[in-house]
């Protein structure tokens, strides 16, 4: 699946689409440079899933879990920019099974974790702009600039053998 995003609001809406084919035990990796729009998407989803507590961005804690307020799996945001393998990614102790979780920056993480897994990629063009862009920025400024996203979800595995749909 393929998508062009072109505002804040499309990537909300792509996440709270997205929400509605997830159940627990999926797992998503999530990858995108700076101000690609990766948290924006997952507010998205989490506001699909219908959790408790803000989505925001990962950066100063390595994982947090957002309870589902209407008895669905929790959702777990988990930032993997600061571990260096599977097994790091492991000691975090998630309850994959029972959870929906997004890992940001997860590509090549997920030896040994699960089977079956969405990745999606988000580009952006970099232009001009991405000079401005520091790593404090979060996602939903950097967003706002007229540069449209293009978005591709990859199902990995049993789970998504049969496509997104």
């Amino acid at each position: 699946m393929r998508r062009t995003i072109a505002d804040p609001e499309t990537m909300h809406a792509f996440g709270l689409e997205l929400a509605g084919l997830l159940r627990a035990g999926d797992l998503m990796v999530l990858t995108g440079p700076l101000g690609a729009g990766k948290t924006t998407f997952t507010r998205g989803l989490g506001e699909g899933l219908r959790v408790r507590g803000a989505v925001t961005s990962p950066t100063f804690v390595l994982a947090r879990t957002h309870p589902s307020t209407i008895g669905g799996p929790p959702l777990v945001h988990v930032d993997a920019y600061r571990l260096s393998s599977a097994m790091e990614l492991d000691d975090l102790d998630i309850d994959f099974a029972r959870s929906i979780v997004v890992v940001e920056w997860g590509r090549g993480l997920l030896e040994g974790i699960t089977e079956s897994w969405l990745d999606v990629e988000i580009e952006r063009p970099l232009g001009a702009s991405q000079a401005s862009f520091g790593a404090d920025t979060d996602d939903t400024v950097a967003l706002d600039l007229p540069e449209p996203r293009t978005v591709t979800v990859t199902g990995h595995g049993p789970r998504w053998q049969d496509g997104l749909a």
